[in-house]
């Protein structure tokens, strides 16, 4: 296995610049995931990776040895990198083992090793015994690991995914993540996983990158990306979170301040060094807020729907001193507010975004 760096990678397109200025280091092994909106540079990235894009600027480097920069452009069949793409992109006149095998037979490995190397790679996904169907025969999972065997087959250094379970149906999908976790548990294979679904990154990464318009947002293991945003973009991005304009008023410790957010003052988890200032914003998750008991003190605001999804519902509400700003929280059930009602709400813990050009941890 090997790991990858990116340092400095531009690609620009005419006057757009899909990925701006990107450095990383995927560790050998590490399952890296590649979050971000559409059009936010994902693919284009893999592409750079797997050599089917050049740069503008910038290199990539493979385990020891740089594949693009400086002069030097290693073709894609040269470099040792798995993909694994969303649509599959099996063969339909061919057998599972000719799928997988393909790549050897063309490249002349002898019938002998390249049988074995087929059931190999077939075992590693749990098809043994599959090799003389065809793939309309298969069901989509099935088809997914066929395509994920027909990667590992050629014994890559470093594997791509190219958002792989987007054509699956929801039950289908946990389980081939179930199946992605293993692979990864068992092999050890250095990962880069691109997709748009948080939950999916969150359930399978060791770490996350979060792009935005083409840049390198965040990195950072799921839990510290949930907790901890670096700015605004990723914090409004992870898990639909809640941003509200706040002030901070004192230090409270070294990883907590008091805030003031809608004239409720409360403790909230910050960047060790936080200073007051009163242009802060204070990212905040629906289970921070909680409705106050009829008659107690809180933001007093309007709801404007309840949406029941089953055992709770999805509440938004509009503070009467900023009803613009998008606010919401989950009421499990019994649900006892609707569309209308005036009613208050508390926050109760919350994370201070970093000022802008604050130094990371």
């Amino acid at each position: 296995m090997a790991g990858l760096t990116m340092q400095n990678v531009t690609k620009a397109f005419g006057n757009f610049q899909a990925v701006s200025d990107v450095s990383l280091e995927v560790k050998d092994g590490e399952f890296l995931a590649v979050l971000g909106p559409s059009g936010c540079g994902k693919t284009t990235m893999l592409r750079i990776v797997a050599g089917f894009e050049n740069v503008t600027s910038g290199s990539v480097r493979i385990g020891n040895e740089t594949v693009l920069g400086s002069g030097v452009n290693v073709p894609p069949e040269r470099r040792r990198v798995g993909i694994v793409f969303q649509n599959y992109a099996l063969w339909p006149h061919m057998t599972v083992a000719e799928n997988v095998g393909y790549a050897l037979k063309v490249a002349k490995v002898d019938r002998v090793s390249r049988d074995k190397r087929i059931a190999d790679a077939l075992a590693l996904v749990d098809l043994t015994g599959f090799g003389d169907r065809r793939p309309a025969n298969l069901s989509g999972g099935q088809r997914q690991r066929v395509a994920l065997a027909r990667c590992l087959v050629s014994t890559p250094s470093l594997v791509l995914f190219d958002e792989p379970l987007a054509n699956l149906d929801v039950h289908l999908r946990a389980a081939m993540e179930d199946e992605f976790a293993r692979f990864h548990e068992r092999t050890g294979t250095t990962i880069v996983y691109i997709t748009h679904d948080q939950a999916e990154a969150m359930a399978l990464a060791d770490r996350i990158a979060v792009m935005d318009h083409g840049r390198l947002a965040q990195i950072a293991p799921p839990r510290e990306l949930y907790r901890e945003p670096a700015n605004e973009m990723v914090a409004s991005f992870i898990s639909q979170g809640i941003v509200l304009p706040a002030a901070v008023l004192t230090a409270e410790d070294a990883g907590h301040a008091r805030v003031e957010v809608l004239g409720q003052q409360l403790v909230a988890r910050c960047r060790p060094g936080e200073r007051p200032r009163g242009n802060a914003r204070l990212c905040c998750r629906s289970d921070d807020i909680e409705l106050v008991a009829s008659g107690g003190d809180g933001i007093e605001g309007t709801i404007g729907r309840a949406v029941y999804k089953g055992g709770s519902a999805r509440v938004e509400f509009s503070a009467t001193a900023a009803p613009d700003l998008a606010i919401h929280f989950e009421q499990r059930d019994p649900v006892t507010v609707s569309a209308g009602d005036k009613v208050s709400i508390r926050i109760a813990s919350g994370w201070v975004i970093p000022a802008e050009g604050a130094a990371a941890r």
